[in-house]
């Protein structure tokens, strides 16, 4: 291979980045970086470049080289921000379907370590007994260390009726604990609403998916219709997030018109957005309590968050997860794409949800219960459930005695 030939591949790379660079900055309300700073970088990661293709043991192959400086580039900024090559571009837009194969659990990197933040309600991963806050170590024996979310999505994600194990770290235990999955097409139903005692309606909203705000809006109204709807629970319990706009379009429903939901600040000036109620029929005068816990996040600490600023309701349950960040899907010329951090959370009051979470009004401890005890258990109906989940049942509580005091009817504004 000659000398010269990897040079001139690597200063059109570097050309490219600049442009990318500079393309995105053209809007900063911030200060500008400068850029000869940012030339003589990028000299640098050329020379390297070329100091690889010329003299490294292997021959490489150019993309492969500079896909995984860009991987480390992205991971180096925070743990949401990482880098699409095109077939994880291509699975990325599976994300927000509602169906894809695998375990069913949203995971994140919490302190470098991979960390999940829910399993999904009925899905492999719930059923066998994984937890919000078990830190995954190990996946089919490989270690998780300096793993991405993509690569470990991956790894967990395959097909119907074949198994993964996963090794978690969950605290309080002595021992490293296996999970060997099934893996699951993983359909979400991301709402379900129910009168669970009368006057008494109870909405479940596993996800916030293109069609939950619909899909909320029609139980709603059947919730509405019996003529006797007195109080609600809205259980974002394992919640891992999703849609923006979908939480947005959710809070709305109770809220009302005009009503300040979340807003958004960034370096670049459009990351920088409000977002207010729309909703021609809003139910603002029914009580609502939200059930939230440690696997409640992004979206779910968006809504729960909203309605605790406004006092619209009250907030039960365990502090949520804390993830507060915008990531923005950037297509590049090749098929590829970055997912970028670009901007904050922030509720109406300007609390910021990045790290912190949104902390109960009510602080209500579930009790402790073995994996392996509930995965063997025969399974129980709805009601006993509820009768054993401690804080539905401090919800009810809260909702009853609202309307001994009140006795409020609903009423859509």
């Amino acid at each position: 291979m000659r000398a010269g030939q990897p040079v001139t591949k690597v200063f059109l790379v570097a050309a490219i980045l600049v442009v990318l660079t500079l393309s995105l900055g053209g809007t900063s309300a911030s200060k500008a970086v400068d850029p000869g700073a940012t030339y003589e970088q990028l000299k640098l990661f050329t020379d390297v470049l070329a100091i690889i293709q010329n003299q490294y043991v292997d021959e490489t192959e150019p993309r492969e080289v500079i896909y995984g400086a860009i991987r480390g580039m992205l991971r180096a900024l925070d743990p949401h921000s990482s880098f699409l090559d095109p077939e994880s571009y291509r699975e990325m837009q599976v994300e927000t379907s509602g169906s894809f194969g695998g375990l069913g659990i949203e995971i994140t990197i919490r302190d470098d370590q991979l960390t999940v933040v829910a399993p999904i309600e009925g899905t492999p991963a719930w059923r066998a007994g994984v937890q919000p806050g078990d830190k995954i170590v190990k996946i089919e024996g490989l270690s998780t260390k300096d793993m991405s979310l993509l690569d470990a999505v991956k790894k967990m994600r395959g097909p119907k009726g074949t198994k993964v194990t996963i090794t978690v770290m969950r605290e309080g235990a002595k021992e490293l604990m296996d999970f060997t999955v099934t893996r699951e097409i993983i359909q979400v139903q991301s709402v379900k609403g129910q009168e669970i005692e009368p006057g008494v309606g109870y909405l479940r909203i596993r996800a916030f998916q293109e069609r939950t705000a619909r899909d909320l809006e029609a139980d709603l109204e059947k919730l509405v219709k019996t003529g006797r709807l007195a109080g609600l629970v809205i259980d974002l319990r394992n919640n891992p997030g999703g849609l923006l706009q979908s939480a947005v379009d959710v809070s709305a429903h109770f809220l009302g018109d005009g009503k300040l939901i979340v807003y958004t600040e960034g370096r670049v000036r459009n990351q920088n957005m409000r977002f207010v109620a729309h909703a021609r029929h809003a139910l603002t005068q029914v009580p609502v309590v939200v059930l939230v816990n440690q696997g409640s996040a992004s979206a779910s600490e968006i809504v729960a968050g909203a309605i605790q600023d406004h006092g619209r309701g009250v907030v039960v349950g365990q502090q949520t997860f804390g993830k507060g960040s915008v990531q923005t899907i950037i297509p590049l010329p090749d098929g590829s794409g970055l997912r970028l951090t670009t901007a904050k959370y922030f509720t109406p009051k300007g609390r910021s949800i990045q790290g912190k979470g949104i902390p109960p009004d009510v602080v209500v401890e579930p009790p402790k219960e073995d994996p392996a005890a509930r995965a063997a258990a025969p399974p129980l109906s709805e009601a006993e459930q509820r009768k054993r989940d401690t804080q539905l049942q401090r919800a009810l509580e809260i909702l009853r005695a609202a309307r001994n005091s009140e006795k409020p009817t609903a009423k859509a504004s």
